[in-house]
């Protein structure tokens, strides 16, 4: 099975054409280094929660909107083999790929795939 890499941020609803364009110009990288796929969703139906919620997660604020993305490898290994040399590449320095976004209000992590149908 795969592994996947998965975010959840908040993005100035402004930001959305800059925001496409960072992670356009992030695939390449990430391709190169082993991963399968990366798919990027703009929240379109995202509620608030009474206890969680993904507003309430990344703390999104009315002039913006969450996104959801994952990025999938052939396993972990490729992955933790992979991320030290993307994190260094320099077309992902912040001078040359800005993040549209508030990169402390960003959630990820890695998941094991376990039912993929």
């Amino acid at each position: 099975m795969n592994y996947v890499d998965g975010f959840v941020a908040a993005v100035p609803t402004a930001n959305r054409e800059k925001y496409i364009q960072h992670a356009r110009d992030a695939w390449p990288v990430f391709k190169e280094h082993g991963a399968l796929t990366m798919v990027e969703c703009w929240g379109d139906d995202v509620p608030d929660g009474k206890i969680t919620s993904f507003p309430m997660a990344v703390k999104c604020q009315p002039e913006e909107t969450v996104i959801f993305s994952w990025v999938s490898w052939p396993s972990r290994e490729v992955r933790d083999q992979a991320m030290p040399r993307i994190m260094e590449d320099p077309r992902l320095k912040p001078d040359m790929n800005p993040m549209p976004f508030d990169g402390k209000r960003l959630i990820y992590g890695g998941f094991e795939v376990i039912v993929n149908e």
